[in-house]
């Protein structure tokens, strides 16, 4: 993901790992698709459309639930179409330094291809510069929920629509709280009452962390009420406009953050170096460490979250209003000077669509862009589900913000963990602010 400053060249496995959290394709040999035979005489009259997306997994020879959803959605589109999709994949042993969102910024920059899947900070930046199409003429737009138009709307043009809505929460051994008669918690209060008495019976590290996704107790504390509490698009206004700062919204998250580190329910040194899940997932699993924060499909995947040998529930992250679940926003979106701009858009228009949004959501049991999908969800997500269904939520990615969200708060936490002072964190989102204002 782009950053300011403090961002260059800092990400390197983000972008893959949270666009595996929205469940997206695999890294595949381009144009290898089984089931897609062509007499070579005909070879000419198929158009082919390029398709960017990122490695999804780390463990190459796990089965892949994600790219079997989105490659029904792509056969069909190929099937209605007369298209051939050819996937460019990302990874990081190919492009050593480079992160996947920045060489899909080159990419799309210098249209390299028709269509993206885009983390939420790099779809802001190519909608402000122009670089993505406009999406909400087509047919599959009408359908969206509002919340995925008010993430990928930028200047009046939506321009990425996702396959799913990504949605953060914490995942809680349920036993361990049963074993110590702890009440789910619901505020800041209570996650650090129930982080005491584990450590006190002897659990050293309540909370496994990673260097990625500590944003999400922040973001949940900063936006509770800026998202639910029924004025939140004055509220944006004034901060685009320099009349509120973000660092004021930002420092409760990054408070709470500190006293976890200095009571030592978060091992900061570790959760610096510690890739997602990769990091704390075994001590998880093991019954280790009761609480993490991982995404919707972790729970549904058998190489993330989805067998554990207990209880397990995922709820949202402590805030002023309870629960609260964090919703960045991923989505697909097609070059402004894609060279097959128009089959491209034919491919989207299928792909999302109430009838290949009903595959996907199935295979990958995920929450749909499509007011009209419902999938029923795995018990343990129910929690965390039912306060969507609520329409209670914090949006992780806003582009309606001047301020990129996830990435810059995900980095300023990395600060947080590398011993900065919370005043210098709240500091450099005043710089990083008063750079939006200056544009």
């Amino acid at each position: 993901m782009l950053m300011k400053k403090v961002r260059k060249n800092d990400w390197k496995k983000a972008a893959a790992v949270f666009l595996t959290g929205a469940a997206v394709l695999t890294a595949t040999a381009c144009g290898d698709k089984e089931g897609f035979n062509l007499v070579k005489e005909k070879e000419e009259e198929v158009q082919i459309v390029t398709l960017f997306s990122p490695m999804e997994k780390t463990n190459p020879d796990a089965e892949n639930v994600a790219r079997s959803a989105c490659d029904k959605t792509i056969v069909m589109a190929e099937k209605a179409l007369g298209v051939s999709v050819d996937y460019v994949t990302y990874t990081a042993e190919n492009y050593k330094d480079k992160t996947y969102d920045d060489v899909a910024l080159d990419r799309a920059r210098n249209n390299m291809d028709d269509i993206y899947l885009l983390n939420p900070d790099v779809i802001k930046t190519l909608g402000e510069e122009g670089k993505l199409m406009d999406l909400s003429g087509l047919a599959c737009a009408e359908n969206l929920r509002d919340v995925v138009k008010n993430a990928n709307t930028i200047d009046g043009k939506l321009v990425a629509i996702p396959q799913e809505v990504v949605a953060y929460g914490l995942f809680i051994n349920k036993d361990l709280f049963d074993q110590y008669q702890l009440e789910l918690p619901k505020t800041p209060e209570d996650f650090l009452e129930c982080c005491r008495v584990f450590k006190e019976n002897g659990i050293e590290t309540p909370v496994g962390a990673n260097r990625w996704w500590l944003e999400t107790f922040v973001l949940a504390q900063a936006y509770a009420d800026l998202y639910n509490g029924g004025n939140t698009e004055a509220e944006i206004a004034a901060l685009n406009s320099g009349e509120s700062k973000y660092s004021d919204y930002m420092r409760p998250g990054f408070e709470f953050l500190k006293e976890m580190i200095d009571r030592g329910y978060i091992d900061a040194k570790k959760a610096l170096v510690s890739e997602a899940i990769e990091g704390e997932g075994a001590d998880f699993l093991a019954g280790k460490t009761p609480i993490v924060m991982a995404y919707w499909g972790a729970a549904n995947t058998n190489t993330a979250y989805g067998d554990p040998d207990f209880n397990m529930l995922v709820i949202g992250f402590p805030s002023s209003r309870g629960q609260m679940p964090v919703m960045p926003m991923t989505g697909f979106g097609v070059g402004s000077n894609a060279e097959h701009a128009k089959d491209a858009m034919g491919i989207m228009d299928v792909i999302l669509s109430d009838e290949a949004l009903q595959v996907y959501a199935e295979t990958n049991k995920v929450i749909s862009p499509s007011k009209n999908v419902e999938v029923e969800c795995i018990p343990a997500l129910k929690p965390l589900n039912d306060k969507i269904e609520e329409n209670v939520y914090v949006l992780g990615a806003n582009a309606n913000m001047k301020l990129e969200q996830w990435g810059n708060t995900c980095l300023i936490v990395r600060e947080l963990l590398n011993g900065a002072t919370v005043d210098e964190c709240m500091a450099e989102f005043d710089r990083l602010q008063e750079e939006t204002l200056e544009k």
